[in-house]
């Protein structure tokens, strides 16, 4: 009884996040900014997904599923029995 009670107190905590802007510490400076960067980047622009993190897929073969034709070169290993197809 007492696991779950733990358990459920640990889930609700982990449950409530912060929803405001993310700010630093007070007394804290923001990261510094790239050495090739003009100016320093904003929280927004730190927090965003670079396209590698998701590419998009262009090239789905499937464009809906279907059932595939039979296949006469999908063959058992060898040694296994026919009959058992």
């Amino acid at each position: 009884m007492l696991k779950r009670t733990i358990l459920v107190a640990l889930l609700l905590l982990a449950a409530c996040g912060k929803q405001g802007r993310l700010l630093p510490r007070e007394g804290r400076a923001p990261p510094p900014k790239p050495a090739q960067a003009t100016v320093a980047p904003t929280v927004d622009q730190m927090l965003k997904l670079p396209p590698q993190a998701q590419p998009i897929r262009v090239d789905d073969p499937l464009s809906k599923s279907e059932e595939r034709p039979d296949d006469r070169f999908n063959l058992p290993p060898p040694g296994q029995d026919q009959s058992r197809r």
